[in-house]
Protein backbone atom coordinates (compact mmCIF):
# COMPACT_ATOMS: atom_id res chain seq x y z
CA UNK A 1 0.00 0.00 0.00
CA UNK A 2 1.26 3.08 -1.41
CA UNK A 3 1.68 6.53 1.29
CA UNK A 4 0.19 9.81 0.74
CA UNK A 5 2.96 12.62 0.50
CA UNK A 6 1.91 14.28 3.35
CA UNK A 7 -0.15 13.17 6.60
CA UNK A 8 -3.30 14.64 5.39
CA UNK A 9 -5.64 12.00 6.82
CA UNK A 10 -4.20 12.39 10.22
CA UNK A 11 -4.26 15.87 10.51
CA UNK A 12 -8.43 15.79 8.62
CA UNK A 13 -8.65 13.89 11.56
CA UNK A 14 -7.18 15.34 14.65
CA UNK A 15 -7.87 19.06 13.91
CA UNK A 16 -11.46 19.08 15.06
CA UNK A 17 -9.77 17.41 18.18
CA UNK A 18 -7.59 19.80 18.64
CA UNK A 19 -10.66 22.80 18.23
CA UNK A 20 -12.71 21.11 20.62
CA UNK A 21 -9.56 21.66 22.97
CA UNK A 22 -9.64 25.02 21.97
CA UNK A 23 -13.11 25.56 21.96
CA UNK A 24 -13.24 24.74 25.46
CA UNK A 25 -11.30 27.58 26.53
CA UNK A 26 -13.69 29.97 25.24
CA UNK A 27 -16.19 31.73 27.52
CA UNK A 28 -17.72 33.97 24.49
CA UNK A 29 -20.35 31.79 22.41
CA UNK A 30 -19.16 34.28 19.03
CA UNK A 31 -15.74 33.19 19.67
CA UNK A 32 -16.45 29.54 20.24
CA UNK A 33 -18.56 29.64 16.93
CA UNK A 34 -15.52 31.48 15.30
CA UNK A 35 -12.73 28.45 16.49
CA UNK A 36 -15.67 25.76 15.47
CA UNK A 37 -15.53 28.01 11.55
CA UNK A 38 -11.88 28.10 12.04
CA UNK A 39 -10.98 24.30 12.82
CA UNK A 40 -13.52 22.51 10.70
CA UNK A 41 -12.48 24.79 8.11
CA UNK A 42 -8.91 23.65 8.30
CA UNK A 43 -9.93 20.28 8.59
CA UNK A 44 -12.22 20.32 5.07
CA UNK A 45 -9.19 21.61 3.68
CA UNK A 46 -7.10 18.44 5.37
CA UNK A 47 -9.51 16.35 3.77
CA UNK A 48 -10.11 18.02 0.30
CA UNK A 49 -6.11 17.23 0.44
CA UNK A 50 -5.85 14.45 1.34
CA UNK A 51 -8.19 13.42 -1.71
CA UNK A 52 -6.16 15.31 -4.35
CA UNK A 53 -3.30 13.54 -2.82
CA UNK A 54 -4.78 10.47 -3.10
CA UNK A 55 -6.15 10.65 -7.14
CA UNK A 56 -2.41 11.32 -7.43
CA UNK A 57 -0.88 7.79 -6.63
CA UNK A 58 -3.04 5.82 -9.08
CA UNK A 59 -4.14 3.45 -6.59
CA UNK A 60 -7.47 1.97 -4.42
CA UNK A 61 -5.92 2.67 -1.40
CA UNK A 62 -3.34 4.39 0.56
CA UNK A 63 -2.51 5.54 4.34
CA UNK A 64 -0.58 8.40 5.26
CA UNK A 65 2.87 9.28 5.74
CA UNK A 66 3.17 9.25 9.68
CA UNK A 67 0.88 6.65 10.53
CA UNK A 68 0.36 7.30 14.18
CA UNK A 69 -2.98 5.36 15.08
CA UNK A 70 -1.42 2.06 14.02
CA UNK A 71 -0.02 0.79 17.19
CA UNK A 72 -3.46 1.54 19.02
CA UNK A 73 -5.74 0.01 15.94
CA UNK A 74 -3.14 -2.13 13.75
CA UNK A 75 -1.37 -1.98 10.71
CA UNK A 76 -3.23 0.59 8.35
CA UNK A 77 -5.95 1.23 10.48
CA UNK A 78 -6.63 4.04 8.62
CA UNK A 79 -6.53 4.44 5.45
CA UNK A 80 -8.37 6.28 2.08
CA UNK A 81 -9.29 5.58 -0.66
CA UNK A 82 -11.81 5.61 -3.68
CA UNK A 83 -14.70 4.43 -1.70
CA UNK A 84 -14.15 7.12 1.65
CA UNK A 85 -12.05 9.63 -0.01
CA UNK A 86 -15.47 11.82 -1.04
CA UNK A 87 -17.15 10.82 1.83
CA UNK A 88 -13.89 12.36 3.92
CA UNK A 89 -14.42 15.59 2.37
CA UNK A 90 -18.36 15.81 1.75
CA UNK A 91 -18.80 14.95 5.75
CA UNK A 92 -16.05 17.78 6.28
CA UNK A 93 -18.05 20.08 4.41
CA UNK A 94 -21.21 19.62 6.31
CA UNK A 95 -19.32 20.10 9.20
CA UNK A 96 -17.93 23.11 8.19
CA UNK A 97 -20.93 24.85 6.98
CA UNK A 98 -23.36 23.93 9.68
CA UNK A 99 -21.41 26.62 11.90
CA UNK A 100 -21.14 29.12 9.47
CA UNK A 101 -24.36 29.22 8.84
CA UNK A 102 -25.61 29.38 12.49
CA UNK A 103 -27.12 33.09 13.10
CA UNK A 104 -26.60 34.80 16.26
CA UNK A 105 -30.24 33.68 17.47
CA UNK A 106 -28.40 30.14 17.67
CA UNK A 107 -25.41 30.90 19.03
CA UNK A 108 -26.17 29.89 22.74
CA UNK A 109 -28.45 26.92 21.45
CA UNK A 110 -25.70 24.75 19.18
CA UNK A 111 -23.31 22.94 21.26
CA UNK A 112 -20.42 24.38 19.07
CA UNK A 113 -17.73 21.90 21.27
CA UNK A 114 -19.60 19.28 21.09
CA UNK A 115 -20.24 19.61 17.43
CA UNK A 116 -15.88 19.53 16.84
CA UNK A 117 -15.58 16.23 19.09
CA UNK A 118 -18.74 14.80 16.79
CA UNK A 119 -16.97 15.69 13.58
CA UNK A 120 -13.54 14.39 14.87
CA UNK A 121 -15.79 11.02 15.64
CA UNK A 122 -17.50 11.16 12.53
CA UNK A 123 -14.20 11.63 10.14
CA UNK A 124 -12.32 8.87 12.19
CA UNK A 125 -15.03 6.49 11.28
CA UNK A 126 -15.13 7.08 8.33
CA UNK A 127 -10.97 6.77 7.71
CA UNK A 128 -10.93 3.57 9.82
CA UNK A 129 -11.22 0.06 8.29
CA UNK A 130 -10.63 -2.04 11.13
CA UNK A 131 -13.52 -3.52 12.35
CA UNK A 132 -13.07 -2.98 16.02
CA UNK A 133 -11.98 0.60 15.20
CA UNK A 134 -14.86 1.22 13.92
CA UNK A 135 -17.57 -0.39 16.03
CA UNK A 136 -15.76 1.46 19.11
CA UNK A 137 -15.97 5.03 16.81
CA UNK A 138 -19.80 4.67 16.09
CA UNK A 139 -20.29 3.90 20.18
CA UNK A 140 -18.48 7.12 20.71
CA UNK A 141 -20.37 8.75 18.05
CA UNK A 142 -23.68 8.50 20.72
CA UNK A 143 -22.32 10.54 23.60
CA UNK A 144 -22.59 14.09 22.24
CA UNK A 145 -25.89 13.44 21.42
CA UNK A 146 -26.80 12.33 24.46
CA UNK A 147 -24.98 14.87 26.61
CA UNK A 148 -26.92 17.48 24.30
CA UNK A 149 -29.86 16.07 24.88
CA UNK A 150 -29.95 16.27 28.35
CA UNK A 151 -28.76 19.34 28.93
CA UNK A 152 -31.12 20.26 26.83
CA UNK A 153 -33.49 19.04 29.80
CA UNK A 154 -34.94 16.58 26.91
CA UNK A 155 -35.57 12.91 27.29
CA UNK A 156 -32.82 10.39 25.82
CA UNK A 157 -34.47 7.42 26.30
CA UNK A 158 -35.52 6.14 23.10
CA UNK A 159 -32.32 7.23 21.61
CA UNK A 160 -30.34 5.77 24.49
CA UNK A 161 -32.31 2.03 23.92
CA UNK A 162 -32.19 2.32 20.49
CA UNK A 163 -28.18 3.05 20.19
CA UNK A 164 -27.25 0.61 23.18
CA UNK A 165 -29.01 -2.04 20.94
CA UNK A 166 -27.13 -1.25 17.98
CA UNK A 167 -23.86 -1.27 19.68
CA UNK A 168 -24.60 -4.98 21.67
CA UNK A 169 -25.51 -6.15 18.30
CA UNK A 170 -23.01 -4.99 16.53
CA UNK A 171 -20.35 -6.30 19.12
CA UNK A 172 -21.55 -9.65 19.97
CA UNK A 173 -22.42 -10.21 16.15
CA UNK A 174 -18.55 -9.30 15.55
CA UNK A 175 -17.09 -11.13 18.26
CA UNK A 176 -18.79 -14.50 16.64
CA UNK A 177 -17.25 -13.34 13.31
CA UNK A 178 -13.61 -12.84 14.90
CA UNK A 179 -14.40 -16.40 17.13
CA UNK A 180 -15.03 -18.34 14.03
CA UNK A 181 -13.01 -20.18 11.16
CA UNK A 182 -12.60 -17.50 8.69
CA UNK A 183 -12.57 -20.41 5.56
CA UNK A 184 -15.60 -21.40 6.36
CA UNK A 185 -19.45 -19.60 6.32
CA UNK A 186 -19.90 -17.79 9.26
CA UNK A 187 -22.82 -18.70 11.53
CA UNK A 188 -26.53 -16.94 10.82
CA UNK A 189 -26.70 -16.28 13.84
CA UNK A 190 -24.02 -13.80 13.80
CA UNK A 191 -24.78 -12.63 10.59
CA UNK A 192 -28.51 -11.72 12.01
CA UNK A 193 -27.47 -9.91 14.84
CA UNK A 194 -24.96 -7.54 12.63
CA UNK A 195 -28.13 -7.46 10.00
CA UNK A 196 -30.15 -6.17 12.62
CA UNK A 197 -27.60 -3.82 14.35
CA UNK A 198 -27.14 -1.96 11.12
CA UNK A 199 -31.11 -2.04 10.56
CA UNK A 200 -31.39 -0.34 13.95
CA UNK A 201 -28.25 2.04 13.23
CA UNK A 202 -30.02 2.91 9.39
CA UNK A 203 -33.84 3.91 10.77
CA UNK A 204 -35.23 0.83 8.78
CA UNK A 205 -38.75 0.66 9.75
CA UNK A 206 -39.64 -0.36 12.22
CA UNK A 207 -36.93 0.41 14.29
CA UNK A 208 -36.89 4.18 13.33
CA UNK A 209 -38.51 5.91 16.32
CA UNK A 210 -35.30 7.28 17.83
CA UNK A 211 -34.75 8.84 14.91
CA UNK A 212 -37.96 10.99 14.72
CA UNK A 213 -37.73 11.37 18.51
CA UNK A 214 -33.91 12.81 18.10
CA UNK A 215 -35.11 15.35 15.40
CA UNK A 216 -38.14 16.81 17.65
CA UNK A 217 -35.70 16.84 20.69
CA UNK A 218 -31.84 17.54 20.06
CA UNK A 219 -31.35 20.88 17.65
CA UNK A 220 -31.55 20.14 14.12
CA UNK A 221 -27.91 21.14 13.34
CA UNK A 222 -26.61 18.08 15.61
CA UNK A 223 -29.65 15.84 14.51
CA UNK A 224 -29.26 16.30 10.87
CA UNK A 225 -24.65 16.01 11.41
CA UNK A 226 -25.55 12.83 13.00
CA UNK A 227 -27.72 11.30 11.03
CA UNK A 228 -26.72 12.83 7.05
CA UNK A 229 -23.21 11.17 6.71
CA UNK A 230 -25.57 7.69 6.61
CA UNK A 231 -22.57 6.11 9.02
CA UNK A 232 -25.47 2.96 9.07
CA UNK A 233 -24.77 2.31 5.76
CA UNK A 234 -20.65 2.96 5.66
CA UNK A 235 -20.40 0.26 8.44
CA UNK A 236 -22.79 -2.28 6.22
CA UNK A 237 -20.21 -1.95 3.24
CA UNK A 238 -17.22 -2.51 6.09
CA UNK A 239 -18.53 -4.97 8.33
CA UNK A 240 -21.39 -6.61 6.80
CA UNK A 241 -21.12 -6.80 2.96
CA UNK A 242 -17.84 -8.38 3.01
CA UNK A 243 -19.22 -11.65 4.89
CA UNK A 244 -22.57 -11.55 4.66
CA UNK A 245 -24.15 -14.23 2.62
CA UNK A 246 -26.73 -13.51 -0.21
CA UNK A 247 -30.15 -14.09 2.14
CA UNK A 248 -28.46 -11.40 4.70
CA UNK A 249 -28.19 -8.80 2.02
CA UNK A 250 -31.69 -9.91 0.51
CA UNK A 251 -33.54 -9.27 4.20
CA UNK A 252 -31.74 -5.69 4.25
CA UNK A 253 -32.61 -4.69 0.78
CA UNK A 254 -36.17 -5.33 1.70
CA UNK A 255 -36.13 -4.16 4.77
CA UNK A 256 -34.99 -1.07 3.09
CA UNK A 257 -36.96 -0.61 0.24
CA UNK A 258 -40.08 -0.63 2.83
CA UNK A 259 -38.61 1.63 4.57
CA UNK A 260 -38.03 3.81 1.88
CA UNK A 261 -41.81 3.64 0.49
CA UNK A 262 -43.12 4.11 4.14
CA UNK A 263 -41.61 7.17 4.90
CA UNK A 264 -41.76 8.53 1.80
CA UNK A 265 -45.27 8.28 2.40
CA UNK A 266 -45.60 9.64 5.75
CA UNK A 267 -43.68 12.69 4.71
CA UNK A 268 -46.42 13.40 2.38
CA UNK A 269 -48.83 13.41 5.44
CA UNK A 270 -46.85 15.36 8.16
CA UNK A 271 -47.61 18.48 9.46
CA UNK A 272 -44.48 19.39 11.48
CA UNK A 273 -41.56 20.63 9.47
CA UNK A 274 -39.39 18.53 11.35
CA UNK A 275 -40.74 15.43 11.50
CA UNK A 276 -41.33 15.87 7.08
CA UNK A 277 -37.54 16.48 6.97
CA UNK A 278 -36.79 13.11 9.41
CA UNK A 279 -38.75 10.81 7.21
CA UNK A 280 -37.57 12.61 3.78
CA UNK A 281 -33.92 11.94 5.08
CA UNK A 282 -34.79 8.73 5.98
CA UNK A 283 -36.66 7.21 3.06
CA UNK A 284 -33.59 8.45 0.52
CA UNK A 285 -31.11 7.03 3.14
CA UNK A 286 -32.82 3.97 2.73
CA UNK A 287 -32.56 3.93 -1.14
CA UNK A 288 -28.95 3.90 -0.65
CA UNK A 289 -28.84 0.69 1.13
CA UNK A 290 -31.38 -0.38 -1.24
CA UNK A 291 -28.29 0.04 -3.71
CA UNK A 292 -25.40 -1.60 -1.97
CA UNK A 293 -27.25 -4.77 -0.95
CA UNK A 294 -28.06 -5.21 -4.88
CA UNK A 295 -24.94 -6.30 -5.17
CA UNK A 296 -24.20 -5.43 -9.25
CA UNK A 297 -21.79 -3.33 -10.88
CA UNK A 298 -23.67 -0.63 -11.60
CA UNK A 299 -26.38 -1.10 -8.56
CA UNK A 300 -23.55 -0.62 -6.01
CA UNK A 301 -21.91 2.75 -8.37
CA UNK A 302 -25.26 3.83 -8.52
CA UNK A 303 -25.73 3.52 -4.71
CA UNK A 304 -22.32 5.29 -4.11
CA UNK A 305 -23.31 8.19 -6.17
CA UNK A 306 -26.71 8.55 -4.72
CA UNK A 307 -25.03 8.52 -1.52
CA UNK A 308 -22.64 11.77 -2.31
CA UNK A 309 -26.09 13.60 -3.87
CA UNK A 310 -28.31 12.91 -0.86
CA UNK A 311 -26.04 13.91 1.81
CA UNK A 312 -25.30 16.95 -0.70
CA UNK A 313 -28.93 17.62 -1.06
CA UNK A 314 -30.12 16.73 2.32
CA UNK A 315 -27.42 18.91 4.22
CA UNK A 316 -28.69 22.15 2.04
CA UNK A 317 -31.88 21.13 2.81
CA UNK A 318 -31.53 20.94 6.13
CA UNK A 319 -29.63 24.06 6.64
CA UNK A 320 -32.36 25.65 4.81
CA UNK A 321 -34.99 24.44 6.67
CA UNK A 322 -33.11 25.32 9.92
CA UNK A 323 -31.94 29.12 8.65
CA UNK A 324 -36.03 29.68 8.58
CA UNK A 325 -36.30 28.36 12.00
CA UNK A 326 -33.86 30.23 13.52
CA UNK A 327 -36.25 33.15 11.83
CA UNK A 328 -39.49 32.39 12.51
CA UNK A 329 -39.33 29.35 14.81
CA UNK A 330 -40.78 25.69 14.32
CA UNK A 331 -42.51 25.55 11.22
CA UNK A 332 -46.22 23.50 10.98
CA UNK A 333 -46.76 22.80 7.94
CA UNK A 334 -50.67 23.13 8.21
CA UNK A 335 -50.94 26.86 7.19
CA UNK A 336 -49.82 28.93 4.28
CA UNK A 337 -46.94 31.01 5.83
CA UNK A 338 -46.06 33.45 2.42
CA UNK A 339 -42.68 33.29 3.29
CA UNK A 340 -41.04 33.91 -0.22
CA UNK A 341 -41.03 37.75 -0.29
CA UNK A 342 -39.12 37.49 2.81
CA UNK A 343 -36.35 35.45 1.75
CA UNK A 344 -36.43 34.64 -1.73
CA UNK A 345 -32.85 33.31 -1.88
CA UNK A 346 -33.71 30.62 1.07
CA UNK A 347 -37.05 29.57 -1.08
CA UNK A 348 -35.15 29.11 -4.31
CA UNK A 349 -32.47 27.40 -2.16
CA UNK A 350 -35.09 24.64 -0.96
CA UNK A 351 -36.64 24.46 -4.13
CA UNK A 352 -33.17 23.38 -5.74
CA UNK A 353 -32.05 20.76 -2.67
CA UNK A 354 -35.37 19.41 -2.75
CA UNK A 355 -35.63 18.67 -6.54
CA UNK A 356 -32.26 17.32 -6.04
CA UNK A 357 -33.10 14.64 -3.15
CA UNK A 358 -35.29 13.25 -5.95
CA UNK A 359 -33.08 12.98 -8.52
CA UNK A 360 -34.90 15.62 -10.81
CA UNK A 361 -32.87 15.87 -13.98
CA UNK A 362 -29.67 18.18 -14.32
CA UNK A 363 -28.95 18.17 -10.47
CA UNK A 364 -26.29 15.71 -8.99
CA UNK A 365 -29.05 13.33 -7.51
CA UNK A 366 -30.32 12.31 -11.15
CA UNK A 367 -27.17 9.94 -12.47
CA UNK A 368 -27.82 7.97 -8.68
CA UNK A 369 -30.84 7.06 -8.70
CA UNK A 370 -30.91 5.90 -12.18
CA UNK A 371 -28.38 3.81 -11.90
CA UNK A 372 -30.17 2.34 -8.36
CA UNK A 373 -33.27 1.57 -10.68
CA UNK A 374 -30.98 -0.02 -13.40
CA UNK A 375 -29.44 -2.00 -11.49
CA UNK A 376 -32.41 -3.44 -9.20
CA UNK A 377 -34.70 -4.28 -11.93
CA UNK A 378 -31.37 -6.72 -13.08
CA UNK A 379 -31.75 -8.65 -9.94
CA UNK A 380 -35.14 -7.57 -8.62
CA UNK A 381 -37.61 -6.53 -11.26
CA UNK A 382 -40.17 -5.02 -8.79
CA UNK A 383 -37.67 -3.22 -6.84
CA UNK A 384 -37.27 -0.64 -9.51
CA UNK A 385 -40.67 0.23 -9.70
CA UNK A 386 -41.31 0.95 -6.00
CA UNK A 387 -37.81 3.03 -6.01
CA UNK A 388 -39.78 4.82 -8.84
CA UNK A 389 -42.79 5.06 -6.23
CA UNK A 390 -40.58 6.31 -3.51
CA UNK A 391 -39.27 9.19 -5.21
CA UNK A 392 -42.14 10.05 -6.77
CA UNK A 393 -44.08 10.27 -3.35
CA UNK A 394 -40.80 12.04 -2.04
CA UNK A 395 -41.33 14.85 -5.34
CA UNK A 396 -44.77 15.17 -4.31
CA UNK A 397 -43.75 15.87 -0.65
CA UNK A 398 -41.35 18.47 -1.27
CA UNK A 399 -43.77 20.56 -3.52
CA UNK A 400 -46.32 20.42 -0.61
CA UNK A 401 -44.11 21.64 1.75
CA UNK A 402 -42.57 24.48 -0.58
CA UNK A 403 -45.97 25.61 -1.27
CA UNK A 404 -46.89 25.84 2.45
CA UNK A 405 -43.98 27.17 3.58
CA UNK A 406 -43.20 30.14 1.06
CA UNK A 407 -46.72 30.50 -0.83
CA UNK A 408 -50.33 32.21 0.56
CA UNK A 409 -50.82 35.07 2.02
CA UNK A 410 -47.74 37.75 2.29
CA UNK A 411 -46.14 37.43 5.41
CA UNK A 412 -45.20 40.90 7.38
CA UNK A 413 -42.08 41.10 9.54
CA UNK A 414 -40.83 44.27 11.71
CA UNK A 415 -37.21 43.40 10.55
CA UNK A 416 -35.10 42.12 7.38
CA UNK A 417 -35.57 38.22 6.92
CA UNK A 418 -33.06 38.16 4.09
CA UNK A 419 -30.07 35.64 4.31
CA UNK A 420 -27.08 36.76 5.60
CA UNK A 421 -23.43 36.64 4.17
CA UNK A 422 -22.59 33.06 5.38
CA UNK A 423 -26.10 31.83 4.69
CA UNK A 424 -25.57 33.27 1.19
CA UNK A 425 -21.86 31.72 1.09
CA UNK A 426 -23.51 28.08 2.43
CA UNK A 427 -26.43 28.26 -0.04
CA UNK A 428 -23.19 29.39 -3.09
CA UNK A 429 -21.17 26.45 -2.76
CA UNK A 430 -23.77 23.83 -2.44
CA UNK A 431 -25.52 25.39 -5.08
CA UNK A 432 -22.35 24.69 -7.57
CA UNK A 433 -21.66 21.34 -6.08
CA UNK A 434 -25.52 20.25 -6.61
CA UNK A 435 -25.69 21.65 -10.32
CA UNK A 436 -22.27 21.05 -11.40
CA UNK A 437 -22.70 17.46 -10.12
CA UNK A 438 -26.20 17.05 -12.24
CA UNK A 439 -24.33 18.43 -15.42
CA UNK A 440 -20.79 17.00 -15.21
CA UNK A 441 -21.77 13.56 -13.50
CA UNK A 442 -19.12 11.66 -15.38
CA UNK A 443 -15.92 12.30 -13.08
CA UNK A 444 -18.01 11.34 -9.89
CA UNK A 445 -20.04 8.25 -11.51
CA UNK A 446 -16.47 6.91 -12.70
CA UNK A 447 -14.81 7.05 -9.26
CA UNK A 448 -17.70 5.52 -8.14
CA UNK A 449 -18.03 3.01 -10.29
CA UNK A 450 -13.87 1.98 -9.25
CA UNK A 451 -15.13 2.02 -6.05
CA UNK A 452 -18.18 -0.61 -6.37
CA UNK A 453 -15.72 -2.80 -8.23
CA UNK A 454 -13.30 -3.00 -5.73
CA UNK A 455 -16.43 -3.39 -3.31
CA UNK A 456 -16.99 -6.40 -4.76
CA UNK A 457 -14.09 -7.68 -5.54
CA UNK A 458 -13.42 -7.94 -1.72
CA UNK A 459 -16.68 -9.48 -0.91
CA UNK A 460 -15.86 -12.35 -3.60
CA UNK A 461 -12.49 -12.86 -1.97
CA UNK A 462 -13.58 -12.87 2.08
CA UNK A 463 -16.50 -15.63 0.36
CA UNK A 464 -14.17 -17.52 -1.32
CA UNK A 465 -12.67 -20.41 0.70
CA UNK A 466 -9.07 -20.29 -0.57
CA UNK A 467 -9.14 -16.96 1.11
CA UNK A 468 -4.98 -16.12 1.00
CA UNK A 469 -4.45 -16.55 -2.46
CA UNK A 470 -7.33 -15.07 -3.17
CA UNK A 471 -6.32 -12.08 -0.84
CA UNK A 472 -2.73 -12.03 -2.75
CA UNK A 473 -4.82 -11.87 -5.91
CA UNK A 474 -6.77 -8.79 -4.53
CA UNK A 475 -4.14 -7.34 -3.53
CA UNK A 476 -2.42 -7.48 -7.26
CA UNK A 477 -5.80 -6.04 -8.46
CA UNK A 478 -6.74 -3.24 -5.95
CA UNK A 479 -2.68 -1.94 -6.25
CA UNK A 480 -3.68 -1.41 -9.68
CA UNK A 481 -7.02 0.63 -9.51
CA UNK A 482 -9.42 -2.78 -9.75
CA UNK A 483 -8.59 -2.14 -13.36
CA UNK A 484 -9.08 -6.46 -14.11
CA UNK A 485 -11.96 -6.61 -12.11
CA UNK A 486 -15.43 -7.82 -14.48
CA UNK A 487 -18.34 -6.55 -13.92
Amino acid sequence: MLELHLPWLELAVLTPLIGAGVACLCKDAEKTRLVAIAFSGLALVFAFGAWEDFNTLSVFEAHDHWDLVSPLLGRDAMVVDEFNAPLLTLTALMFFLTPLATLRTKLKRFPFRMNLLSEFLMLATLACRQPWGIIVLMALQTLPLVWELRQRGKSSRAFVIHMGLFIGLLVAGWAMIDAEDATHEHSMTAIALLTVAILIRCGCAPLHCWMTDLFEKATLGSSLLFVSPMVGAYAAVRLVLPVAPDWALRIIAIASLFTAVYAAGMALVQMESRRFFCYLLLSNASLVLVGLEVVTPIGLTGALSTWLGVCLSLTGFGLTLRAIESRVGRLSLRDFHGLYQQMPLLATFFLLTGLAIVGFPGTVGFAGVELIVEGAVEVFPYVGMFVVIAAALNGIAILRAYFRLFTGTEYLSSFSMQARWPEKIAVLILSVLIIGGGVFPQPGVQSRYHAAKAIMLRRAASLAHNLPTLNNQTKDLIDRGGSDVKP
